[in-house]
């Protein structure tokens, strides 16, 4: 019985030492993450006061214009403090599953060409997201099976089911609004989906979405809300997009039915 207590109190110290080391971890990345944004944000060149009232996330589409002409201002003589600001700030609202992002890509729209700006959007969607993974691996899964037991506990099944094609359902699901991305980037790692489909799909994925958003963008000042960068053409290029996300999976599966 001693023998068992031992044990068990071993166990229960080594799990709250992991614990306070996954904090530690996570803590220690936060600060870098905030020291970049930081330094992105003090290497910009200096603002009048009346500028200044303006350079911060937007959080509404009125926000998001004023900080658009700010930077249209700026970014011939500035290009890459814009570019480099810009790519921080959006990995690290990725990383930390903070909204907002939706506006960075409009404003990418608005800033910059679109091959460049959607390659921004796909790049910074990606990294933050795997660097969101990451620390959900070390920290994630007693706040997951906590908060969202049932959702957790039915990904998980959904993810077996698909394990030999979960690029195409990270595709999916990254076109699609069924999940939302935080969840995503949150619940990955947890329930055991690899870190290369996970990063290629949301890569990939994330492109249909963002052509919208970055296309509205090139309109930016007639835009009255974030909703008007989606129109049913939209909506339905983007289900078409879904559809043929996951037609290699129902090829695979019928040669295999035909095969077996």
């Amino acid at each position: 019985m001693k023998t068992e207590t031992k044990i068990k109190q071993s166990l229960d110290s080594s799990k709250e030492a992991s614990t306070r080391q996954a904090t530690l971890t996570v803590g220690v990345i936060f600060i870098a993450s905030l020291s970049a944004l930081f330094y992105a944000y003090t290497s910009f060149p200096e603002l009048t006061e009346d500028e200044r009232q303006y350079m911060k996330l937007p959080l509404h589409i009125e926000e998001a214009k004023s900080l658009g002409k700010l930077l249209g201002r700026y970014k011939d003589l500035y290009y890459f403090q814009v570019l480099a600001g810009l790519f921080i700030t959006y990995v690290f609202l990725q990383t930390f599953a903070i909204p907002g992002s939706i506006f960075l890509s409009i404003l990418s729209g608005f800033l910059f060409p679109f091959p460049l700006a959607l390659l921004l959007v796909c790049s910074c969607s990606a990294i933050g997201a795997s660097l969101c993974y990451f620390l959900s691996s070390l920290l994630g899964r007693r706040l997951l099976f906590k908060y969202f037991p049932e959702k957790a506990r039915e990904w998980t099944l959904t993810v077996k089911k698909h394990k030999d094609h979960l690029f195409n359902y990270m595709l999916f699901l990254r076109i699609t609004p069924l999940l939302p991305n935080w969840f995503i980037n949150l619940a990955s790692p947890v329930i055991g989906v690899p870190l290369v489909p996970f990063a290629l799909g949301t890569f990939f994925g994330v492109a249909p979405p963002s052509f919208v958003a970055i296309q509205a963008g090139q309109t930016l000042q007639n835009l009255t809300s974030s909703s008007d960068a989606w129109s049913w053409n939209s909506i339905i290029i983007l289900c078409i997009f879904a559809v043929l996300s996951l037609v290699p999976v129902l090829f695979k599966q019928k040669l295999q039915q035909k095969y077996d």
